[in-house]
């Protein structure tokens, strides 16, 4: 039979250790840099915990559909909210069956934020970003431009709420140290397009 104060004891001690990774976890921390605020997405796993209450620590994926499923209060909506608004709310909900309790939701993976980077380059395709990303590091993670690629005329394309936006970048102008206000920091769902 196990002792029940070596038992508590090392639940502290692995809630302990679990806050310290999220805390020192370079995903966490560039997850609340983008520009300023994450609002979690699809895809993105939330590690959400009850003080106390092993049974209720949870690892969870945001569907599709941005809902999550959680023990005692079921769905909730947690695609394009904040993570302390998560957090808040879940606290609320779950103290109608546990009255003093305290919630914790840390985002353990950043899988929402994509770019895509298509045409002629190295390795195209969908690349996941849980930093910051300009347009000049996005074409290095994508392995650089092929030998036949147009570097005057590269296109970022952006989708705006419902605006569509066309951007121009001169790689070549760039590389150079001229026109460096078009390294623009990308942001979530933008294509960047190399012909």
């Amino acid at each position: 039979m196990i002792n029940k104060k070596y038992f508590q004891k090392n639940v502290y001690l692995f809630l302990l250790l679990t806050i310290i990774f999220f805390l020192t976890n370079p995903l966490t921390i560039n997850a609340t840099e983008q520009d300023g605020i994450f609002v979690i997405g699809p895809e993105d796993i939330l590690e959400i915990s009850v003080w106390k209450d092993p049974d209720l620590t949870k690892q969870l994926i945001v569907r599709p559909d941005g809902r999550i499923s959680f023990p005692l209060i079921g769905e909730i909506e947690a695609g394009g909210q904040k993570v302390k608004w998560l957090q808040e709310h879940i606290m609320k909900r779950i103290r109608e069956y546990i009255p003093d309790a305290m919630v914790t939701v840390m985002v353990a993976q950043i899988n929402s934020m994509k770019i895509y980077v298509v045409g002629k380059v190295v390795r195209p395709g969908e690349y996941r970003i849980g930093r910051k990303i300009n347009v000049m590091q996005t074409l290095a993670l994508a392995g650089g431009l092929s030998p036949f690629a147009d570097e005057d005329n590269i296109l970022i394309l952006r989708q705006d709420n419902k605006e569509s936006k066309k951007l121009s970048f001169n790689y070549n102008k760039v590389k150079k140290g001229k026109e460096i206000e078009q390294n623009i920091w990308l942001k979530n769902g933008d294509v960047v397009v190399i012909r």
